[in-house]
């Protein structure tokens, strides 16, 4: 309620970029990419067996050819799963043809698409999930009319289909073709490892690889099984990766041209937006952790492209997310958590306390613009900046920092997370040492508040190499990411806590998306640090 008040006081009042949205939205869409299509054929029918040992407790062994369900009568099956061999992005396509009598009446059939093998076999009704029930994949289709082409016009994300006929059928019929017409905007790769490589980080980037190339649509798409949409934190992440992958920087500043031209009349980025019909934003959705990363997204683009003119041209929206934070900072130099109604996402982890984070991710954007700043030669603009980071830098430590267990407390009931020590080494105000010594104390206490996403991970393994722990942070990323290639990830997980394979956000887990972009990372930490990762 709030934030909705919030918003409308917001759309009363002038908006300040009035004069740039048209021209930033062209832009955005003059750096739209190209789809690249294919056609995909399923490898195997499959059979489901059920195994504690498997992930989520499900596994598919092969059963026959696909030739086996072409030349049946489907009617004598009644149901069958395929295995398309790999996670695709598009849209699924069959064709039914008469076997024996004519066709005297429709066929109904229900198709369930998966991207793991165990949401084709969780129950999805009666529903319990947080999410909308219409995200899961599955459709009836009745076919009045044999011998055509059907194309579900629903895009779908998914390795495994289910096929089941819904009631009776006089007739006799085959399914005797099937496809997906695959998309990716994502080309060839452009970077490759060295050859001392081992084999478990191959593997990783390769999936990590996987992972980027599906959600790289018309924009970086957070998950493409569900949400469909571009979010700041996933496009901050997935242009790391791609930096070191497909080097398709024109996505990053399309996505960077998308968040300013739909920003609030009063200039703050909202946290995600969609495309069709038209690009449009999701109304009140502001993440002020994500505004703030938009500022290190258009820096790293700069980094990545040197396009001063873009970085110029996008210059006044990074300061106003810096000032839309600062509005909550006291003179103490404290972010006053209490007057904040804004959403404040760090990973999802029921409990984890945001006070010591959101300080640490203000910091982290003050230094970041500064850093754009310089580089663009407008230092003068944002001059209050480093004694402001000092001011906040001294504030956060007297509050947080238990200098004598040298660990990060955050909140009122003193919370030790690793993420209150990650933000905190990430924004400088914890030294190398410091940083080192805060996280190893803090991953060896006792209820300690782990990430429970590969978003959270990220930064946890970005801290370990900032202060120069690097045998700590190649062990944890290998553990953590290696875990999934383990356990058969084609594509990476919303969601992975290696202690409880059903973890969910959602309630729900066959509601998590299995290929989801926050997870690509490693491909950036494993080419951006070569000497700890590929030797």
């Amino acid at each position: 309620m709030l934030a909705a008040m919030l918003f409308a006081t917001q759309l009363c009042a002038a908006d300040i970029f009035a004069d740039k949205r048209a021209a930033w939205m062209r832009k955005a869409e003059e750096a739209k990419p190209q789809l690249i299509f294919r056609t995909m054929k399923p490898v195997a029918l499959v059979r489901a067996v059920a195994d504690s040992l498997a992930y989520q407790g499900w596994r598919y062994e092969p059963e026959a050819e696909p030739a086996e369900l072409y030349k049946a009568t489907f009617n004598q099956r009644q149901t069958v799963t395929l295995d398309f061999g790999q996670h695709m992005v598009g849209y699924f396509g069959f064709h039914i043809s008469e076997r024996g009598r004519c066709q005297d009446a429709p066929v109904r059939l229900k198709f369930t698409f998966g991207e793991v093998p165990a949401e084709l076999n969780t129950p999805f009704d009666p529903w319990k999930g947080t999410l909308n029930r219409a995200w899961m994949q599955d459709e009836v289709v009745t076919v009045t009319r044999v011998d055509q082409p059907i194309i579900i016009p629903r895009r779908l994300a998914f390795r495994y289909v289910k096929i089941e006929l819904m009631g009776r059928c006089n007739f006799g019929f085959a399914i005797d073709s099937l496809w997906c017409r695959a998309q990716t905007s994502a080309g060839k790769v452009e970077e490759t490892l060295l050859p001392t490589c081992p084999d478990i980080v191959r593997r990783i980037n390769a999936v990590g690889v996987e992972t980027l190339r599906e959600c790289m649509q018309t924009v970086y798409e957070d998950g493409p099984k569900r949400d469909h949409r571009l979010w700041i934190g996933d496009m901050y992440l997935e242009a790391l990766a791609n930096r070191h992958s497909f080097r398709c920087h024109q996505m990053t500043k399309r996505c960077l041209y998308l968040f300013a031209g739909l920003s609030t009349p009063d200039g703050v980025t909202i946290s995600n937006c969609f495309e069709e019909p038209e690009p449009h934003a999701q109304d009140v959705s502001i993440c002020l952790p994500y505004s703030l990363l938009w500022n290190s997204s258009l820096l790293e683009y700069l980094k990545d492209t040197d396009d001063r003119e873009t970085a110029q041209d996008l210059w006044p929206v990074a300061v106003r997310q810096v000032e839309a934070a600062l509005k909550y900072v006291g003179d103490d130099g404290l972010f006053d958590r209490g007057r904040c109604n804004l959403w404040l996402f760090f990973d999802w982890r029921n409990g984890l306390d945001d006070y010591a984070l959101i300080q640490g991710a203000t910091v982290f954007a003050l230094r970041q613009t500064y850093e754009l700043a310089q580089m663009l030669g407008r230092e003068s603009e944002v001059a209050t900046y480093p004694s402001l980071i000092r001011k906040m830098t001294k504030a956060i430590r007297g509050r947080c920092y238990n200098a004598k267990r040298g660990v990060v407390e955050s909140g009122k009931n003193r919370q030790v997370s690793v993420l209150a020590q990650t933000w905190l080494i990430k924004s400088g105000i914890l030294s190398k040492k410091e940083g080192a010594r805060a996280l190893r104390t803090a991953l060896a206490t006792d209820g300690c508040v782990m990430p429970g996403t590969p978003y959270g991970t990220h930064y946890l393994i970005d801290a370990m190499l900032l202060c120069d722990m690097k045998q700590e942070a190649h062990d944890y990323l290998i553990d953590y990411w290696g875990g999934m290639v383990r356990k058969g990830a084609d594509t990476y997980w919303e969601a992975y806590d290696p202690k409880d394979d059903c973890i969910s956000p959602y309630r729900f887990h066959p509601l998590n998306s299995s290929c989801h972009a926050w997870g690509c990372t490693p491909v950036y930490f494993i080419h951006q640090y070569p000497d700890v990762f590929q030797k």
